[in-house]
């Protein structure tokens, strides 16, 4: 029995099931709200954060430790490159899209888009939303350069870059935040992405009393 402890846009959790979809490994998912702080998941992991993912009785944490496991123990197919080079420029563009983008984009949107409605902390933070938008600019003129010039992030390959830049990407499309219009070969890129059965999953996925954007789950937006 596997068990994936996860929760809403939550960038890890989601980079965590596309990689179990992409291994084709039968998940039991179970939402948690770690804002909640419950007895039984902080047993599971101290830290309180998600993912966490619970098999054969062992307990793993952390998105990034979840993905290279589930990498190294089922190879088939492979995510994070066949060779040294190749497993260097994938983990390069993974932190990039779970560090920096996280910081400077996600952590701003679910903040004021989604904790401070559903916590009743207030009113979101144009300024806030300003700086994720200003942001979010910049890595998407980013993930132009890199899609111009590959088939996908770090190569030919799908590989976990993709996995963690579809995460992310998925979150601020969710608040209609992504200017598609201004970027036409990431918005490719992700049209490729959106037709994998691994992120396709995910796109179904709705919060209650906050609906996405019609395009959202279309592949052929």
């Amino acid at each position: 029995m596997r068990v994936l402890y996860h929760s809403w846009l939550e960038a890890g959790s989601l980079l965590t099931r596309i990689v179990l979809a992409e291994k084709m490994l039968e998940t039991h998912l179970r939402l948690e709200k770690p804002w909640e702080r419950r007895a039984e998941f902080l047993r599971l992991n101290p830290a309180g954060t998600v993912p966490v993912l619970v098999e054969d009785k062992t307990v793993f944490c952390d998105a990034m430790a979840i993905c290279e496991y589930l990498d190294e123990s089922n190879p088939s197919p492979p995510l994070i490159g066949e060779d040294p080079k190749a497993r260097a420029e994938v983990r390069r563009l993974t932190s990039w899209f779970m560090g920096k983008y996280q910081v400077e984009v996600t952590a701003h949107l679910i903040t004021e888009k989604l904790m401070k409605r559903f916590l009743r902390m207030g009113e979101p933070d144009s300024g806030a939303i300003r700086s994720a938008h200003h942001n979010l600019k910049i890595h998407m003129d980013y993930l132009d350069f890199l899609t111009e010039r590959r088939n996908y992030l770090a190569g030919p390959q799908f590989s976990l870059a993709d996995a963690a830049c579809a995460a992310q990407i998925s979150i601020a499309d969710y608040f209609a935040d992504v200017p598609w219009d201004r970027h036409q070969s990431a918005r490719e890129w992700y049209m490729r992405v959106k037709s994998r059965r691994s992120v396709r999953l995910l796109l179904k996925d709705r919060i209650p009393g906050l609906i996405p954007p019609k395009h959202y789950e279309r592949p052929d937006f």
